[in-house]
């Protein structure tokens, strides 16, 4: 579709989107009114910029229904967060909604080169998270045999991976990892399962990642992006091409902001990214601040597709750590420790407070091949991590160098941060 049909069909639905919403959702009515803005006015989709952000904390305010657009009664499923970082947020889904979701996700496996001749196993969580559904949904509405295997057991994942003849796997990119190292435990060469392809997302994960995934696991490893305020997945997807994720922009208006003035930035910087859902019907959100970072990819993509792309997101404003002044992402250490020889892909960044000065040790996992008594090769091995770790934020660390299988393992998103500062820990 030509950007100009594009951007005229974006500004139609922006315009039906926000009518509806300051005649349904008190709390986009109050937010319009304390800004001044009457979405009468909105004339060209540069206007959109005058509208209030949302935030997670409105639909904290508001759980469980008070941002829902549509009566109860037209509502089919709800998802919600985990309320591991505060109170539980509620989305709700008309029965359009699940359609339009099945086919955007049915998108993103065709992006990836998927078709209705694969097997595809779903090893996100299925319930109120909103990774498994959607993959389900996603995957019988591009009629490829669907394996609705959810999380954990990773055994009998790699079991039914190898016998079920799976050809594509829907799961978290520290999941796929963790499915490799179980085949090769049960004494089954990774690249001998059937897969071709990978699709992977509800976590940051570096380029390095992605060339081991696809190294262990003998696929093509796609990125995809969605969230569920937004939609759940299938919000963005890379093509075959695996040059940034195309947002599927008849659904979704992406913005890239400053985090901290807030003002829209220009194609090719990077900030926060704010979505703002043009079909959603249930709980549509109008310029979401996702906490997200990434950018907006201007040049064209070799597939063809006119869908603006933005970078794989590189972390959250939220999860940005200042050390000493510096901003720093959890993904910046796995970018070095990927390119460190006998160092595995696990680690995490251990927080604590000496005095008012705020702590910073990475515990690294080497790899089983690694000697780990031999006290030189060890301290080497030690002090290189720590340098090129240093070199890369350019800030004073400690590492902290442990045995195969000492960081705990997540069948979901993998918690990189361990914040002991609260606790007063050293």
């Amino acid at each position: 579709m030509p950007r100009a049909d594009i951007e005229a069909l974006q500004l139609a639905r922006l315009k039906d989107l926000l009518a509806r919403v300051n005649e349904t959702v008190p709390t986009y009515r109050d937010k319009f009114a304390a800004a001044g803005f009457d979405p009468s006015t909105l004339s060209t989709l540069h206007d959109l910029r005058r509208v209030p952000f949302t935030v997670k904390d409105d639909l904290r305010a508001a759980y469980p229904y008070g941002m829902f657009a549509v009566p109860l009664r037209d509502i089919v499923r709800v998802h919600s967060s985990s309320g591991t970082t505060g109170q539980v947020t509620v989305v709700g889904y008309t029965k359009g909604d699940i359609e339009r979701w099945s086919d955007l996700m049915a998108r993103t496996f065709a992006c990836a080169g998927a078709t209705a001749d694969d097997a595809i196993q779903v090893t996100y969580g299925y319930g109120l998270f909103t990774g498994g559904l959607g993959a389900h949904y996603g995957s019988e509405r591009l009629g490829a045999l669907t394996v609705p295997v959810s999380g954990g057991n990773t055994k009998r994942q790699v079991q039914i991976l190898k016998d079920f003849g799976v050809t594509v796997l829907a799961c978290t990119p520290s999941y796929a990892l963790l499915i490799a190292e179980t085949a090769r435990e049960m004494g089954i060469d990774p690249r001998d399962l059937p897969l071709k392809v990978g699709v992977f997302g509800a976590e940051p994960w570096s380029e390095q990642m992605r060339r081991q995934i696809e190294d262990e696991l003998g696929v093509k490893a796609i990125d995809i992006y969605g969230l569920s305020e937004v939609m759940g997945p299938g919000v963005a997807s890379e093509c075959v091409h695996q040059c940034g994720l195309h947002v599927f922009e008849d659904h979704f208006l992406v913005e890239i902001v400053d985090p901290e003035t807030m003002e829209p930035l220009a194609d090719g910087e990077t900030g926060e990214v704010v979505f703002t859902t043009l079909t959603k019907e249930g709980i549509p959100v109008i310029r979401y601040r996702t906490r997200d970072i990434s950018r907006i990819i201007p040049e064209p993509c070799a597939c063809g597709r006119t869908f603006r792309r933005i970078e794989r997101v590189t972390g959250r404003s939220d999860d940005m750590l200042i050390i000493r002044g510096v901003n720093v992402y959890p993904s910046q250490i796995e970018q070095v420790l990927m390119g460190v020889p006998m160092v595995a892909p696990h680690y995490q960044v251990v927080l604590t407070k000496r005095g008012s000065m705020d702590d910073v040790e990475v515990h690294v996992e080497v790899v089983p091949e690694f000697h780990f008594d031999e006290v030189r090769e060890l301290e080497a091995l030690q002090r290189r991590v720590k340098t090129e770790i240093e070199s890369a934020l350019a800030v004073s660390i400690k590492v902290k160098l442990v045995e195969p299988k000492s960081i705990a393992r997540s069948e979901g998103k993998a918690k990189r941060v361990v914040d002991l500062r609260a606790e007063g820990g050293a």
